[in-house]
Formats: structure tokens, C-alpha cells, sequence
């Protein structure tokens, strides 16, 4: 992906220095909790915006399972015995086969298509963290906070601590939308990246454990039949 060659290889330093809040050794007052990505995640900015997208950038989306399915196509016929792997030998062999030089090319043509919609996605939470900030604050001078701290900071912390559902919502009141297409010549900062490859993990989590739950309530549902 072009568009991120130069800020991919520093996300995972932006990503620490995002989560790493220096704690005094004792502090007097009230210490807040809370975690970037998983505030963006909740953010009905972000919601609304990947919505968008995914409705505005559909035939891309769809170019992109199409090709997918070709590229697999196109290796299945190079696992000779059919064992679901591309052995050593096979792989050798793959390396002049005529599949070779199309799998490439479908390569190619999914991640140009895939960089429109990162592009589109990191462009939606960059907007929100421009405007996490000062959502924070209203949060920290409302409680009279003292200390925030990233949750990865702390072995453990009272729940009455975790003020991010507060900071969703003083960001949704500064945030309600954002725009989908960036400007031109737009590059994103390192932050934005990081916290965009965040919020695409905690996705995907998100969509395993509902998939989990989906699968432990058929049985249960068969069994009261």
C-alpha cells in the first residue's frame, strides 16, 4: 500500500507512546482509565463513517472478494496433491507456472483496492483524534481527574475508574460525523495508522467472540426443539 510505505514502519512506535502514560508514584485526587482505540471503536463517528464507506467504496469491496476468490483458484490448482498447502516442491514449481504471474496480478490489483478503503478508514479516525483531545478534557475537568492512564499501564484499577464510556460521549458531542473522502495529497500521521491497525484487531476480535456466541446458541436452540 503506497499511501502508508512511509508511516506503517513508525505505527508501532506511535502506538506505544499513545498507551504509555508516565504514572506519578502517589497521586492526591481522582485517576481516570481509559483506552484510545477502544474509545474510537465505540465512537458513533467512526460507526457512521465505516458505514459510509462501505457503501460508497462497494464495488471496490466487491472487485476485491472477486479477485481474492481468482487468486485462490489460481493456487489450488498448484497444490498438485490436494492436501490444502503448497509444499516446498509445489512452491518451487509455482515459481514458472503460468498461474504465477496472474496470482501476482491480482495481487497487485487487491491492494490498490484495499488502499482506497485504509485510506478512507485512517482519514475517519484521524478525524476523531483530532478531536479526542478536548473530549478528554471536558471529561478530566467534569470529575475533577488528576492522572490518566491507559489501561495497559496498570495491573489493576477500581471499574469506577474506566471513564471511557464518558469520553465516547463528550466525543460524540464534538464529533457526530466525519467525512470519508480526503482531501487531496492528504498523508495520514503516524497516530492515525496506529490507532487505525488498533481499531481493525479489536474488530476483528469483536467479530470472532460474536461469531463464538452465534455458535455456542444453535446447539442450545436445537436442543430445545
Amino acid at each position: 500500500m503506497k499511501l502508508f510505505t512511509k508511516t506503517l514502519a513508525a505505527a508501532s512506535l506511535a502506538g506505544a507512546a499513545i498507551a504509555a502514560t508516565p504514572a506519578a508514584a502517589q497521586v492526591s485526587g481522582n485517576i481516570g482509565v481509559v483506552d484510545v482505540s477502544r474509545t474510537v471503536v465505540a465512537s458513533s463517528a467512526l460507526s457512521t463513517g465505516f458505514q459510509q464507506i462501505g457503501t460508497t467504496y462497494a464495488s471496490q469491496i466487491t472487485q476485491i472478494q472477486q479477485k481474492q476468490q481468482q487468486a485462490q483458484t489460481l493456487i489450488q490448482q498448484l497444490d498438485t496433491n490436494n492436501d490444502g498447502n503448497l509444499d516446498q516442491a509445489e512452491q518451487q514449481a509455482a515459481q514458472t507456472a503460468p498461474q504465477a504471474q496472474q496470482i501476482q496480478t491480482l495481487e497487485r490489483e487487491i491492494a490498490q483496492l484495499q488502499n482506497q478503503l485504509d485510506t478512507a478508514r485512517v482519514y475517519v479516525v484521524e478525524q476523531i483524534l483530532l478531536q479526542y483531545g478536548a473530549a478528554l478534557q471536558t471529561v478530566v475537568a467534569a470529575d475533577n481527574i488528576q492522572l490518566v492512564i491507559s489501561p495497559d499501564a496498570v495491573a489493576w484499577s477500581n471499574p469506577a475508574a474506566n471513564i471511557g464510556q464518558k469520553v465516547v460521549n463528550a466525543l460524540n458531542a464534538r464529533v457526530p460525523s466525519v467525512q470519508i473522502t480526503p482531501p487531496q495529497g492528504w498523508q495520514p500521521s503516524q497516530q492515525s495508522v496506529a490507532v487505525y491497525q488498533q481499531v481493525q484487531q479489536l474488530m476483528v476480535m469483536a467479530a470472532r467472540q460474536q461469531a463464538a456466541a452465534q455458535q455456542q446458541q444453535q446447539p442450545a436452540q436445537t436442543n430445545g426443539r
